[in-house]
């Protein structure tokens, strides 16, 4: 057999993979095929080239590095939350080895999106980068107050944390960044900035008019008792005395220890003060429950000293799942009133 043949022959004969050439219109690229098969797919994608000055180039670390923002840019927009008229949101990545420039490309991406992404509503977003050592905080938008505004709460919830770049002092920009030392970027951190994101998202109105929403407190006394089967001081003497209700009834003084000692005490009361109350009746709660709160039928009755601040503790209990719970109206003065039992001494 000629040299020539053998060359023409079949190199899977003897167990030898071909080499394909692949000729290109300005170079070639080959790859050892796996299989007997003639296909000629290169072993670099033609799409992962570019061509600049009738050159064709391979994908620079550049190149990633823009993909990598445009998909922290896309993962920010999926969970913007809105405010008035202004999306904003909270974004955490890994830290670049030049973070700045990183997150400039991240707002970069962000203004670049066309309206119908950004549901043709402002945005505020930060975004911010985790990991060993120093650290970088972006913070931008469309809005320059609201990012300025945004700047500032930043600096001042976490002092001594945030230093602006320099640079970042000379006036209104849609863009500010930072550096972050001592700050891990864990979910408290996370939830704390992305409460100052919300706070500057909306609209400033007039200090001395209440914000949308809100309510006074007469209105939310109001809904309180809506919530509750208030008991008169009578029913409630008799309720305690009660053999034939079938769950825990249970009266319960929230009052200060200084209202307690000038007005007297209601004999059999158990003494939970306002700040721990939630905690001690809650099932839920793995410390300082009361060994009796393992069930959520309790028959809880507060009271307070007037039967104000007992409305809104017992509808507080309700939150929980508590809902037997109630108050007691007129507080201990009008149990006082009543002639009902009261205890004058001192606590020891």
């Amino acid at each position: 057999m000629s040299s020539s043949s053998a060359n023409r022959s079949s190199p899977t004969s003897y167990g030898v993979s071909p080499v394909i050439i692949i000729q290109g219109e300005h170079d070639a690229y080959h790859r050892q095929s796996l299989t007997t098969s003639s296909a000629t797919t290169p072993i670099f994608s033609p799409t992962y080239l570019k061509e600049e000055d009738g050159q064709t180039s391979l994908r620079t670390l550049d190149n990633v590095r823009d993909q990598v923002a445009a998909s922290v840019a896309v993962r920010m927009m999926r969970k913007l939350k809105t405010a008035d008229n202004t999306q904003y949101g909270v974004a955490v990545t890994l830290s670049k080895k030049d973070d700045a420039g990183f997150l400039r490309l991240v707002a970069s991406h962000l203004a670049s999106q066309p309206p119908a992404a950004l549901k043709e509503k402002e945005y505020l977003v930060a975004v911010a980068t985790t990991g060993a050592g120093d650290t970088s905080l972006l913070i931008c938008g469309t809005d320059p107050a609201k990012v300025q505004r945004a700047a500032l709460l930043a600096m001042s919830k976490f002092i001594g944390h945030i230093k602006p770049l320099p640079g970042q002092e000379e006036g209104p920009e849609t863009i500010w960044l930072a550096r972050v030392r001592g700050l891990a970027w864990n979910g408290y951190d996370e939830a704390a900035l992305l409460d100052v994101l919300q706070k500057c998202a909306q609209e400033l109105v007039d200090p001395s008019r209440p914000p949308p929403g809100s309510r006074g407190i007469d209105e939310t006394l109001a809904l309180a008792r809506t919530r509750l089967h208030r008991l008169l001081p009578r029913q409630a003497f008799e309720e305690l005395r009660d053999g034939d209700i079938r769950v825990p009834v249970l009266l319960v003084d929230i009052r200060p220890a200084a209202q307690r000692a000038m007005h007297g005490q209601i004999p059999g009361a158990m003494i939970i003060e306002r700040n721990v109350l939630e905690w001690r009746f809650d099932p839920r709660c793995l410390e300082g429950r009361l060994d009796i709160a393992t069930r959520f039928d309790l028959r809880i009755i507060i009271f307070c000293q007037e039967g104000y601040t007992s409305s809104l503790a017992a509808a507080s209990l309700q939150d929980i799942g508590l809902l037997n719970a109630t108050d007691v109206v007129g507080g201990i003065e009008a149990w006082k009133e009543e002639g009902l039992p009261i205890e004058l001494e001192l606590e020891p």
